[in-house]
């Protein structure tokens, strides 16, 4: 019989339709047949009812801590503001859940990201960050190309679009990180973009732009800089290896691949395969249901979580310190970058 997993929901304002879409878990969720709703939290009541509306008659609740106590669910998905992930990670860990998918961005400072690995590893909870990037199957097939060597050695990574450091800045660093070999961090040096002349309203003073300079352990560089566009949203890639070049545009709204001749130098464009143009949050959902069942990591487990959260973290202690390189241990714990305004907590 197919394994069933008790799933709670906390912090639902973008889960109140049936209808695919990024953010929206609970369809995610829906579309994997081993899902049981048991119970939302939010601390809207409104929100609880449009949720129970759309989905079903199930128990609600406005307080975290009393759903964990009463349901004791297999698995939570976690869509609260970020300020709150990291208490409600190491509640749900220490009342038995087997897996948690927190939606982004993990935490605001560094303290609460070592407080969530910390709980997994203590607990053994199978985790996944929402950075859905990590299950479309176009950055997975691009990634298995890499991995077989289709550019040789990935030597260096310049990437666009950094539109902020924390909040979206996690999905760049992510892709950079796994495209570069999904390794740790070995040292980054950065700035933080001047805001002169911003307006005081803008979020922009609350989780600023910038760029920086990642060295991996194992040996590859990566750049990454605001897009140029006016928006900072127009993500692009630029992967270069010993025998090799791949280029991504705009997300993947373009792709391109070269490989190199027999003289080591001329370059030769190279087929790119199909890409699936399957939406990824159901299989996030797959994902974290079989690493809770055969005991293996998801594909951003805690520690991938944590490399995609540092980056930013590093490059505001990094601009602190004049451009200093900053080693991931020495990022400043007590660094804190307080998440925008999410749903109704």
């Amino acid at each position: 019989m197919t394994q069933r997993y008790r799933v709670a929901f906390a912090g639902v304002h973008r889960m109140l339709e049936r209808t695919l879409a990024s953010h929206n878990w609970a369809a995610a969720f829906a579309a994997d047949p081993r899902t049981e709703m048991v119970a939302v939290f939010d601390k809207g009541a409104e929100t609880r009812q449009a949720f129970v509306d759309c989905w079903g008659q199930i128990p609600t609740f406005g307080d975290y801590s009393e759903m964990l106590e009463r349901v004791r669910p297999d698995v939570v998905c976690i869509a609260t503001r970020q300020t709150m992930h990291a208490e409600q990670i190491e509640q749900a860990a220490g009342a038995g859940v087997k897996g948690v998918l927190c939606d982004k961005p993990l935490a605001t400072s560094m303290a609460e990201v070592d407080r969530v690995v910390r709980a997994c590893g203590r607990y053994g909870m199978r985790f996944a960050l929402g950075v859905d990037r990590r299950w479309f199957p176009y950055y997975q097939t691009l990634v298995g190309l890499l991995r077989e060597g289709a550019i040789g050695q990935v030597k260096t990574l310049t990437a666009f679009g950094l539109s902020n450091l924390v909040f979206h800045g996690c999905h760049w660093y992510d892709r950079v990180v796994e495209l570069a070999g999904d390794c740790d961090v070995a040292w980054v040096t950065g700035r933080v973009d001047p805001l002169d002349g911003e307006p005081a309203g803008s979020r922009r003073h609350q989780d600023p732009p910038g760029s920086c300079h990642i060295h991996f352990v194992n040996g590859v560089d990566a750049f990454v800089a605001m897009s140029a566009s006016p928006a900072g949203l127009d993500f692009s890639l630029d992967v270069s290896g010993s025998r090799g070049r791949l280029i991504i545009v705009r997300d993947g709204a373009e792709t391109y691949l070269w490989g190199t001749g027999e003289d080591g130098r001329t370059p030769i464009p190279l087929p790119l395969p199909a890409f699936a143009n399957t939406p990824p949050w159901p299989a996030a959902i797959a994902d974290l249901f079989d690493a809770i069942a055969q005991g293996r990591p998801t594909r951003s487990d805690a520690h991938a979580a944590r490399r995609a959260t540092e980056i930013g973290f590093a490059v505001h202690h990094s601009h602190r310190e004049g451009g200093r390189r900053i080693a991931p241990e020495e990022i400043d714990r007590t660094l804190r970058i307080e998440s925008f305004p999410w749903g109704n907590e």
